[in-house]
């Protein structure tokens, strides 16, 4: 019997009486819907951030004094009379190009970019709490770092601040004002991400790893190994292409002798790598162990208490309260216990509860020495800066127009008992496991103008960072230190290219740096071997014929690339625990199948597959996953990998036997990184693609004699 004809035999009471109940049901549920809405919202009302008077903002504006002249690139050049008004400039004209990224870095600094972006931030702005960031600059701001680097800390806000009292609808809720506090906890909460520290925190919680690489390139050669007597030093980052930590180009300069030009994070003041007049460095990410775990054993009578030494010890008990945007004008606060323990950061986990030490717990002293860094004159002061040991890791290649050139594989290296194996989780209950300090400068892994006249790093162990037969011993360093002894594609081939020519010309020096190829000695071909081992079944034959002709070079016209790199990557990322587990052969069965799908055969060139899109540019892209061209792509919409992460901003800094500087840098993409409508916003992808620099104009008069495109102070812009 159908619905209607059943309707229609019920008597019109009854009908009435059911539509009556149906409507007050709905009624009933709509109420209550109103009323669980109304009570989110009238929760929220304490935790929604005050509005910000942005006058005095703009008032204290006025008293600085600089001029931001932009280049036919876009690329801002900073003119200060003094260093907080340089840092103001700055911090003006990043804002113009990236103001969403430098908000949302601060956001998250303060644990609170939830309320901005929704449930996905709530663990980053956990850890801000986890981590004890505020905790630990506010005890030192003040004492420990001095009064010229607050000072540019505290110009660095005033500029973002005025920047966003002049533009209210790019601001959201709650970010003002920014304070040099805000700048400098950005520095305690990131650094030790670099080496690794999330890493450890996504696989005690089991979460999957972070997908985008970190990695680097950075060489320099003293006048030693030149044919011309220069000395040349490659910064070759590689970082995601957009984002918190994606590159800024600048060039900043003060009447108090601060001159730089390179790379800025969003919410950094400081140059992180490029030059200044008389030297130069480049950054790579290092590896070295610098994170213990310890295994806790909490009192079954009481879950606030864990042993140590015999003893059951209290916990450090604190709460995160991290208010959440659902939707629309909904938000929700989380409350979450924040332990510590004597170790440090306590994790509650599905196998129990694991305390965290790990280097640069409790340091607020990193803008100390980016800003030493920045202002080194020479080697003695650039060492000088090294050594106040405050940023945690990263590897420096070096190099100066005295023809100094060093590598030091930097790291805030525990004190670490000999005895004991550091490198799995530690029992928890032993305070003599719990070191307190770190090696001295000295003993950490360095090289200094070694007889080959080389050094270089490309994420690889520092044990191989210059030619054969002039590097570090590994004798020299215990086992408790957890020096990395790895390699990477970009290592051996380093050692192929820069290492194998006793005299490098300045072409070459480029050229290597460009180099395409993988190594016989790297995991790629490794897994090529094993792709060739696999029987002839349907499917594979064509496959593996192709694979055997491969020359093992990603130009944009290998007609192999597509299908080595589609069926290799995954497997040595399953291997390395960057990705899923698969078997060769099912990798490679899964390329064969993607490349036929999206291109109709296995074999397109690696340009139609490699692709650097931006805007409306869409090019093919020479280089690949570990390449010293690196480029790593995700899939698009059509099947072809968009570049994601790699080479990014790229410098050539020389200095000739004279001592006269020369530099020239290019951007993957442009000066504007947030900005569809700018002209900048993709106008260096051309040359990007093509493997091509443009000049750096360091100096007033390299800057007029090449043109200055524009010409104002903040707020006040202008085109000329």
């Amino acid at each position: 019997m159908t619905e209607e004809c059943w309707t229609a035999r019920v008597p019109k009471t009854r009908r009435g009486k059911r539509m009556k109940w149906i409507i007050r049901g709905v009624g009933a549920l709509l109420a209550l819907i109103v009323v669980a809405a109304t009570t989110v919202l009238l929760m929220d009302v304490p935790h929604r951030p005050k509005r910000t008077d942005t006058a005095p903002l703009l008032a204290k504006a006025e008293r600085y004094d600089v001029r931001i002249r932009r280049d036919r690139w876009g690329v801002p050049h900073i003119l200060g009379r003094t260093n907080a008004d340089a840092a103001f400039g700055l911090a003006w004209a990043h804002s113009e190009d990236d103001f969403a990224n430098i908000q949302d870095v601060t956001l998250a600094t303060r644990g609170k970019l939830a309320a901005k972006a929704g449930p996905d931030a709530a663990v980053p702005d956990y850890l801000v709490s986890l981590l004890g960031v505020w905790e630990t600059v506010d005890a030192q701001y003040e004492t420990a770092l001095p009064a010229d680097v607050r000072a540019v800390l505290e110009a660095y806000a005033d500029g973002v601040n005025a920047y966003a009292a002049a533009h209210p609808d790019e601001v959201a809720p709650g970010l003002l004002p920014v304070s040099g506090r805000d700048i400098a906890a950005g520095f305690v909460f990131k650094t030790p991400f670099f080496y690794g520290l999330d890493g450890e925190l996504r696989r005690l919680n089991e979460l999957p790893p972070d997908p985008l690489p970190k990695g680097s390139n950075g060489v320099a050669v003293a006048p030693v190994r030149s044919d011309d007597g220069a000395t040349r030093l490659l910064v070759n980052s590689h970082q995601p292409y957009e984002g918190v930590v994606a590159w800024y180009e600048g060039v900043v300069q003060s009447g108090e002798g601060w001159h730089v030009a390179g790379g800025f994070f969003p919410g950094s003041p400081f140059l992180l790598h490029g030059h200044n007049a008389d030297l130069g460095w480049a950054n790579t990410v290092n590896n070295p162990d610098l994170v213990d775990i310890y295994r806790l054993t909490l009192n079954p009578a009481n879950p606030n208490q864990y042993r140590l030494d015999g003893r059951w010890r209290d916990f450090e008990r604190s709460e995160a309260r991290l208010r959440v945007k659902l939707w629309g004008p909904f938000f929700w606060t989380v409350k979450r216990a924040v332990l510590r323990s004597a170790h440090g950061p306590v994790l509650e986990t599905k196998s129990g509860h694991y305390a965290i030490r790990y280097a640069g717990i409790g340091e607020a002293r990193q803008p100390l020495q980016y800003w030493r860094l920045n202002r080194a004159s020479n080697l003695a002061e650039w060492k000088a800066a090294m050594a106040l040991q405050a940023l945690p890791s990263i590897n420096y290649i070096y190099a100066d127009r005295a023809g100094n050139v060093g590598y030091v594989y930097n790291g805030l290296f525990p004190a670490r008992r000999g005895d004991v194996d550091w490198s799995g989780v530690l029992p928890g209950d032993r305070s003599d496991l719990i070191w307190t300090g770190y090696l001295p400068f000295d003993r950490v892994p360095q090289i200094w103008n070694p007889k080959s006249g080389l050094v270089f790093n490309a994420n690889n162990t520092p044990f191989q960072a210059t030619a054969l037969g002039d590097g570090l011993d590994p004798k020299a360093f215990p086992a408790a230190m957890g020096v990395q002894t790895n390699m990477t594609n970009r290592g051996w081939r380093l050692l192929e290219t820069y290492a194998a020519d006793s005299r490098l010309s300045a072409a070459e020096f480029r050229a290597y740096k460009y180099d395409l190829a993988y190594s016989r000695r790297s995991d790629m071909v490794a897994v090529l071997r094993e792709f060739a081992a696999l029987p002839d079944e349907p499917g594979l034959v064509e496959a593996k014929a192709l694979l055997a002709r491969w020359d093992g070079r990603t130009g944009r016209d290998s007609r192999a690339a597509a299908l080595a790199v589609l069926a290799a990557v995954p497997v040595i990322n399953g291997r390395t625990g960057d990705g899923p587990k698969i078997s060769p052969r099912q990798a490679l069965l899964d390329a064969v199948e993607t490349l036929k799908t999206r291109f109709g055969r296995i074999d397109p060139t690696w340009g139609e597959v490699n692709r650097l899109r931006r805007g409306p540019a869409d090019l093919p892209v020479d280089g690949g996953p570990d390449i010293l061209r690196a480029v790593y792509g995700t899939p698009d919409d059509d099947g072809r990998l968009k570049g994601v992460a790699g080479d990014t901003f790229i410098m050539f800094v020389s200095w000739d036997r004279e001592g006269r500087l020369a530099s020239e840098s290019v951007h993957q993409f442009g000066s504007n990184t947030t900005r569809p409508a700018s002209p900048h916003y993709a106008d260096q992808v051309a040359l990007f693609a093509a493997m091509k620099t443009k000049p750096v104009l360091f100096t007033e008069a390299q800057l007029a004699a090449s043109g200055i495109a524009e010409d104002y102070r903040p707020g006040e812009r202008t085109r000329r």
